[in-house]
């Protein structure tokens, strides 16, 4: 049993950690961030600006006056309705892989009696996750948000910074009673 869960996300993966005391407190720092589970979203792609680039620069297209030298390329604005159809599909991906972030999320609270919940995700991907995370907790469960990508950070390290943004406990030394 924990009373915090941390939650880092972005569009491309998720980890949930949970909050737990040294095993032997007189011989180890703690309390420690344990990581429970990793998610992966394999639909996952770059954001626009990393992975379209090719578009807006002309390339992939037919040739034409406005395409190449072979005609028939884009009518103007086609490729503008082409780039907002790339983002409602991204769009719906990432609410597919926030619903699955939410369920695994619900399942650690109801088997860890889970109480401070700590959400870290890329501030975009957070405007996903919110709606879905905050429909599926428990109402005395306090929901703590951080709008930064936290994702690749090693659990020690995850937890010294969130310690210093005053989200987690912090670390004792080995011997040293909790406050």
């Amino acid at each position: 049993m924990s009373d915090y869960c941390v939650l880092v996300a972005a569009g491309g993966g998720a980890r949930l950690y949970t909050l737990e005391p040294a095993e032997v407190p007189e011989m180890e720092s703690g309390p420690n961030l344990v990581e429970r589970q990793t998610l992966a979203n394999p639909t996952h792609h770059a954001h626009e600006e990393h992975i379209w680039t090719d578009l807006r620069r002309g390339r992939n297209r037919a040739g034409g006056a406005e395409g190449g030298p072979r005609g028939g390329g884009y009518a103007p604005g086609e490729a503008h309705a082409y780039d907002e159809h790339r983002e409602q599909h991204d769009l719906e991906e990432e609410r597919r892989f926030g619903r699955d972030i939410s369920r695994a999320l619900s399942e650690l609270i109801d088997r860890q009696g889970v109480e401070h919940i700590v959400l870290c995700a890329e501030p975009r991907f957070l405007g996903v996750l919110r709606p879905l995370i905050k429909d599926s907790l428990p109402r005395a469960a306090d929901l703590q948000e951080v709008g930064k990508d936290y994702l690749k950070f090693a659990p020690r390290d995850l937890h010294e910074k969130l310690a210093a943004e005053g989200y987690l406990p912090h670390r004792r030394k080995p011997g040293a009673t909790a406050p």
